[in-house]
């Protein structure tokens, strides 16, 4: 029997580069990157990955016919989004709507990532994927609209709420604190946000597992739309733990201080409050994800968040952890 074929949007991004690893051993692999065509043509002829062509989106499916299509692709600029909606918009709902029209037409599974941010921030309690949603900007609110777009296409999807995405290549926090560390002796961080720093490689690794128990329940013939599995729906997927912006930091650069003290010149970090870094779009104060539905329904074991952070900083300087 072949394999199935994944069709894996976004293969650059900091997800979609460990995606790339971790739905190998699942199928046969079709990543694309935003390059509106893969040049040399594929088996498939030229393939769009370019979440701003719907056109080229809906005649690449239709050329692959996967089994899975993997949405690791988003428009995340947050504060360009003020002003720059319109492909915001394109990008993070109308493609989605694409992917997952067309992944009904094809009785494919469609897997998407969302955010803390369709939420209002309000309130000190994890959010469960229940409440009510209050995007308090642009970028929010077209990730929202993506998902609600899935949720009418009558594809069988995955939609995982993920928040404070890192890796140990690309502009995120704990490279950025990594880098100032080494050039600064204090350091101003804000102290009234909280959330969960998520591993993009361990959020690649579980979605892979999630999809290998999803493919090995699901029939050989399509289910019709209207009768689509339980699995299908929105799940939070973060580690377990909370922490602000401030106490993250404080934990990379103290594990990193113990593994290579030289190297930094940091001496303090002080806590401060969100208004001391006005930004164009207001950022959510509390990103708590509750995970309750996604570790029960997948049986997965959720680690701390600090694991994984433990694990990158080892590696950053040259010392293998389990």
């Amino acid at each position: 029997m072949p394999l199935p074929k994944i069709l894996l949007l976004g293969k650059n991004g900091q997800v979609g580069a460990a995606l790339q690893r971790a739905l190998a051993p699942l199928g046969e692999v079709v990543a694309l990157d935003r390059s509106s065509q893969q040049q040399p043509p594929t088996r498939f002829g030229a393939l769009c990955g370019d979440l701003a062509d719907l056109d080229g989106l809906r005649a690449t499916v239709n050329a692959v016919r996967p089994a899975v299509i993997v949405n690791a692709a988003a428009y995340t600029a947050v504060d360009r989004a003020e002003s720059d909606t319109a492909l915001a918009r394109r990008i993070n709902a109308a493609a989605p709507a694409v992917l997952a029209q067309t992944a009904a037409e094809h009785g494919a599974w469609l897997v998407h990532y969302s955010t803390d941010y369709v939420f209002d921030g309000s309130g000190t309690r994890a959010w469960c994927e229940t409440d009510a949603t209050g995007p308090l900007n642009a970028y929010g609110q077209t990730k929202l609209e993506g998902e609600q777009a899935l949720a009418v296409a009558g594809a069988r999807y995955l939609n995982f709420r993920t928040s404070w995405v890192y890796a140990a290549a690309g502009a995120n926090f704990l490279n950025t604190m990594l880098r100032l560390a080494q050039e600064r002796q204090t350091l101003s961080v804000v102290d009234d946000q909280w959330g969960v720093p998520t591993s993009a490689d361990w959020l690649a690794r579980v979605t892979a597992q999630v999809l290998a128990q999803v493919l090995g329940a699901t029939p050989a013939l399509p289910l019709a739309p209207t009768n689509p599995p339980t699995y299908t729906g929105t799940y939070h997927v973060v580690p377990t733990g909370e922490v602000t912006w401030h106490g993250y930091a404080c934990h990379l650069l103290a594990r990193a201080q113990q593994r290579q003290p030289a190297a930094f010149k940091v001496q303090q970090v002080q806590p401060v409050p969100t208004s001391a870094f006005p930004t164009p779009a207001p950022r959510p104060a509390n990103s708590r994800l509750a995970t309750t539905k996604f570790a029960h329904t997948f049986g997965l074991r959720l680690p701390p968040w600090q694991e994984d952070v433990d694990r990158l900083i080892d590696q950053r300087f040259g010392i293998q952890t389990p």
